[in-house]
């Protein structure tokens, strides 16, 4: 990926070369989960359209309906799952999709669209294992490790990740402090 000149503006700065590498954090952690939507909703090709929409964007075109299409109908596909770990797959594919349209705006709600399919990735790990916090804990390890300079910097340009309300925003909120935490301790100088 060649250094984007296009840039788009608001509260701060994000260039297109900085929603492609947001993008492909979260296409990556949607491609983990999609078999879990794929076994219980055989049939349902929106999800996958989604991650390759998110694929087509991160791959060097321009944003489009595509990835707004795409997002929106991963999300209906999420709504019509029976399970929650099938809802949560197809959530974060519809996540993927929508991460070309991130918003430069100083709101604690845009860190979902950077962490939230990590954070349900790591909540479907734990479903699988009958409900073992440990599991999605090591899970967000494997998120944070996944991260990169760039994306943590990305992050740290909003407010940390709204209040948790729900397990998955538990998850948000742990990986969002630690990803922060740990661009602290790059940065500190001693």
């Amino acid at each position: 990926m060649g250094q984007s000149t296009h840039t788009v503006s608001g509260d701060f700065d994000l260039t297109t070369d900085e929603l492609r590498i947001v993008a492909h954090y979260v296409v990556l952690h949607a491609e983990d989960v999609l078999p879990v939507f794929e076994q219980a909703v055989p049939d349902d090709p929106r999800p996958r359209a989604a991650i390759d929409a998110a694929w087509t964007f991160i791959n060097g075109a321009n944003r489009t309906a595509l990835q707004r299409i795409a997002s929106l109908d991963a999300h209906r596909a999420a709504r019509s799952a029976l399970s929650e770990a099938a809802r949560l797959a197809a959530r974060s594919a519809g996540d993927a999709a929508s991460a070309a349209y991130l918003h430069p705006i100083a709101q604690a709600g845009q860190v979902g669209h950077i962490l939230r399919a990590a954070a349900s990735v790591a909540r479907i790990s734990e479903l699988e294992a009958g409900g073992d916090p440990t599991v999605g804990h090591a899970q967000l390890e494997q998120s944070r490790q996944r991260a990169t300079p760039v994306l943590i910097d990305v992050l740290r340009r909003y407010p940390t990740a709204a209040a948790a309300k729900n397990r998955v925003a538990q998850l948000m909120n742990a990986l969002d402090h630690s990803l922060r935490e740990s661009a602290e301790v790059r940065h500190d100088p001693s």
